[in-house]
């Protein structure tokens, strides 16, 4: 392995359940209706996959273009004191980093990114930061995990990728990264895309280790 790639969300970020709370009220207060599979379904989405997901998927009145906003707008508010960095999250980037070049591919937009990585004191060691936003299609698509070791000069089959949900992890595969999962307790990918992963980690924390068992 030449580079680590990291998702925001779920891996670094604790913020899976306030996607999923921000847009429930989003949808409820708009006219549409939630529907059952709708989590997973939107877990790994750009934002406009999503908000073209909230009007036609679920229904809300509004445009794709203020769903969007109006999702986002939120989520920034949540972030107003800080995004909620998951513990040793920093400390595990910063080790990584030591080693590998290292980037991030998340389907949060740019500005939710960079909030993280000035929260966590991060913009110095995170070279490349992609949201799915820049690239053609969001996760499960490989566009995102194929941008980010593009601009790190390196060779997608030769980047481990750090994931934890079931479209983050068919993107990170469909990359032909060697993927490293991180599943959230909160949403569980499913275990049969999580069983072709190199490894399986409870922690992130676990990460440094575990690519010196894989290198």
């Amino acid at each position: 392995m030449d580079a680590v790639v990291f998702d925001l969300d779920g891996v670094l970020v604790d913020s899976e359940q306030l996607w999923d709370e921000v847009r429930r009220s989003v949808v409820a207060e708009h006219g549409g209706t939630w529907k059952e599979e709708a989590t997973r379904a939107l877990q790994g989405m750009s934002t406009p996959e999503w908000a073209r997901y909230l009007v036609d998927e679920l229904g809300i009145r509004l445009s794709a273009e203020q769903a969007a906003e109006t999702v986002i707008g939120e989520m920034a508010k949540r972030y107003e004191g800080g995004p909620p960095v998951l513990p040793g999250a920093e400390d595990t980037v910063r080790a990584v980093a030591g080693r590998y070049p290292v980037a991030i591919a998340s389907s949060s937009p740019p500005s939710l990114i960079e909030a993280f990585l000035t929260a966590a004191d991060l913009g110095d060691v995170v070279r490349v930061a992609v949201s799915s936003e820049q690239v053609a299609q969001g996760k499960p698509a490989p566009d995102v995990y194929l941008e980010a070791a593009s601009r790190l000069g390196v060779g997608a089959s030769a980047c481990a990728a750090v994931e934890d949900s079931t479209n983050g992890l068919r993107a990170a595969l469909a990359a032909e990264m060697t993927v490293i999962g991180v599943p959230n307790p909160h949403f569980p990918p499913d275990p049969l895309v999580l069983a072709e992963a190199a490894a399986v980690l409870t922690d992130v924390t676990e990460l440094p280790e575990a690519l010196r068992r894989l290198q």
